[in-house]
């Protein structure tokens, strides 16, 4: 009898030990990612905003020595830009319109990324109280998100296949709607890559090759381009109002002026929560802007956000919602409402 006693305990503990949990899961995830020299990911990004959908193609890119790369396209007009971060700083480029910024950033570790696996990672790792489920497909983790502008993003669920790779992504809100979701395409984990692929150079001698090689086949995409967010203009045909203004606070100025690009509208907004909003024509200059803030997604272009204002470009012009007395949070909803309005139109 104690011989029988002794075999079942064996057995129960031999099984305990061959069960796999979410520290061997997180384990074997960072294994293969941080061990990796680099990576390269592709997959669609679905955002739920003001009960619209925006979709976009993403190529997403790293290699040791803190080189990230990433490829948005607006799926709906073909607008593209690059989130890069190199040696020299972090940029958002638009090869259509050759324009860069450059910013005073700590991106992509001063929040969540949906769209990087490093970022995603530390999410999980930071959360010890994030659940772990076993599926027929794999794993599913969901863990704390650190959205420092999305006070609603609350958490995330990570879809991992049985070979530890990361298949889908999704953050969700404080009532458990999706308002982020990616879907993997491909990670290749022995990804090769250029010496420039990470250089911000290289997008503007690309856009100086194109011009000097167009043909009538280009002329007409030109004119395709003019009617959607790459094209540019010397005068703002129709002002765009915010569809959302704060309580107490109303229009109370409005300025039109004539600059060296074009034209400059100024909204001022006075009362309780008093901001300013400016619309401006781009500069041909192709020189890089320098930006104070952090790149931010906002609905159809990537823009930048600060503690004081959000600034972005859509439809060949120049937005900035500016204010010393509203949140983040306050600034973002009409930042958000102006695009709305404006790829609307």
């Amino acid at each position: 009898m104690k011989k029988a006693i002794i075999f079942l305990g064996v057995i129960l503990l031999l099984s305990g030990c061959g069960k796999y949990d979410d520290k061997d899961l997180v384990n074997d995830l960072d294994k293969k990612i941080n061990d990796s020299n680099a990576y390269h990911m592709t997959g669609t990004l679905e955002i739920y905003r003001n009960e619209e959908k925006y979709t976009y193609s993403v190529d997403s890119s790293y290699k040791k020595g803190d080189l990230f790369k990433v490829n948005l396209v607006n799926q709906n007009n073909n607008h593209e830009q690059i989130i890069l971060k190199n040696n020299d700083g972090v940029y958002v480029l638009t090869p259509s319109l050759n324009k860069s910024f450059k910013f005073q950033s700590d991106w992509p570790y001063n929040n969540s990324q949906i769209y990087l696996l490093q970022p995603i990672l530390t999410d999980i790792k930071n959360d010890e109280k994030k659940k772990f489920e076993k599926t027929d497909e794999g794993y599913v983790i969901t863990s704390k998100v650190n959205y420092s502008t999305e006070k609603d993003f609350k958490n995330q669920k990570i879809y991992i296949d049985k070979d530890k790779n990361i298949t889908k992504v999704e953050v969700l809100d404080s009532n458990d709607n999706p308002k982020m979701i990616l879907t993997v395409i491909n990670i290749d984990y022995k990804a090769k890559f250029d010496d420039n692929y990470f250089s911000a150079s290289t997008y503007q001698k690309e856009v100086e090759n194109e011009e000097s090689n167009q043909n009538t086949e280009n002329k007409t995409n030109e004119e395709e381009l003019k009617n959607n967010n790459s094209s540019t203009t010397s005068k703002i045909e129709d002002i765009v109002y915010p569809m959302y203004v704060p309580i107490d606070t109303q229009l109370s100025g409005q300025d039109v002026v004539t600059t060296s690009n074009g034209e400059r509208v100024i909204l001022t907004f006075s009362g309780e929560s008093a901001f300013t909003v400016v619309q401006e024509t781009l500069s041909n200059d192709d020189s890089t802007n320098y930006v104070y803030g952090d790149p931010y997604l906002i609905l159809d272009t990537v823009g930048a956000i600060t503690d004081y204002s959000v600034s972005w470009i859509s439809n060949g012009v120049e937005y900035s919602v500016m204010s010393d007395t509203m949140s983040v949070d306050e600034l973002l909803s009409v930042a958000q409402s102006i695009s709305v309005a404006a790829i609307s139109k």
